[in-house]
């Protein structure tokens, strides 16, 4: 039987209403008995869908599972802003939004497509100076967010029953779907806020497949549902080890390549036994070790 010490590996939860992302690593932490948990890309308690929880050495890979490409389900109430760009805020705009129809709307989204400059919700976790800007907000301190540029890979309007426009987005990570919808409602005239929100796929992992509420409270389906860390990174290249290629990366050396890997390829160093050894960087002439595992092959 797998100890809780030796878990790893990654979960897929269907994030429920009103839960925070803390909330649901919590609840794994608990019902696994692990305290190394983690999850890769933050979801508002008004948010649900796809939320990658991070289990035992997999805590060490969040960074690129968060860096996937992210789609989403919004509903944008047209004709309303708020202080925190989403139904949780205080209402500061309101207008009518009957002049617009689907045609209109359509018309103005591929202006957010592409790269582009976005500022992010005064009400976000971004840090200014030291300080997450919620926390500055919720003192009644003005904030002013820094622009970020920001990727969107695709935008579609998939209903419009007034006030609602309800869209499909494909984004790149770090994209404010609040700032969308305040950005969008501001270009269309009346404003918008953002409704409900509902993260349907990260990368290769989709909410229909997600685990929902009720199993994150049962041990046996946490750990049927753990996925590999090669498997969630199944996209990644892969370098093959033999016994001496693991020792050496285990002592920090480099794996010499020919032909060497291309600039900034990220692979991932798989031992005899299968399992994931250790994150490997390009170097001019092979990999260089970077986030190597335990020698207990758990990955």
């Amino acid at each position: 039987m797998t100890s809780a010490d030796s878990l790893s590996g990654v979960l897929n939860v269907d994030k429920p209403l009103g839960m925070t992302s803390h909330d649901v690593v919590a609840r794994v932490r608990r019902t696994l008995g692990i305290k190394r948990v983690g999850h890769a890309g933050t979801l508002d308690p008004l948010a649900t869908g796809v939320l990658l929880v991070c289990v035992g050495t997999a805590t060490r890979f969040s960074e690129f599972l968060m860096a996937s490409s992210k789609t989403y389900v919004a509903d944008v109430i047209l004709g309303r802003e708020t202080t925190t760009d989403d139904a949780e805020g205080e209402i500061t705009v309101e207008a009518s939004a009957s002049h617009l129809d689907f045609a209109s709307i359509s018309a103005a989204l591929p202006a957010f497509s592409g790269d582009i400059l976005q500022v992010p919700p005064a009400y976000s976790a971004i840090k200014q100076g030291g300080r997450k800007l919620y926390e500055m907000a919720r003192k009644g301190q003005a904030v002013a967010a820094a622009p970020r540029r920001v990727r969107i890979d695709a935008i579609r309007l998939l209903d419009w029953t007034p006030p609602i426009a309800r869209l499909e987005v494909v984004c790149g990570p770090g994209t404010y779907i609040r700032s969308l919808a305040r950005d969008l409602g501001r270009a269309l005239g009346p404003g918008g806020s953002l409704a409900a929100l509902r993260r349907t796929a990260s990368g290769g992992f989709r909410a229909e497949d997600g685990l929902t509420d009720a199993g994150l409270s049962n041990p046996a389906i946490l750990r049927e549902r753990l996925i590999s860390l090669r498997q969630a990174l199944a996209d990644w290249p892969e370098v093959q080890l033999d016994a001496k290629q693991l020792a050496d990366i285990r002592m920090g050396r480099r794996l010499p390549a020919d032909p060497p890997p291309a600039p900034d390829t990220l692979a991932l160093a798989i031992a005899p036994s299968g399992s994931v050894a250790a994150l490997l960087r390009a170097a001019p002439d092979g990999w260089q070790p970077d986030k190597v595992l335990d020698a207990s092959g758990q990955t």
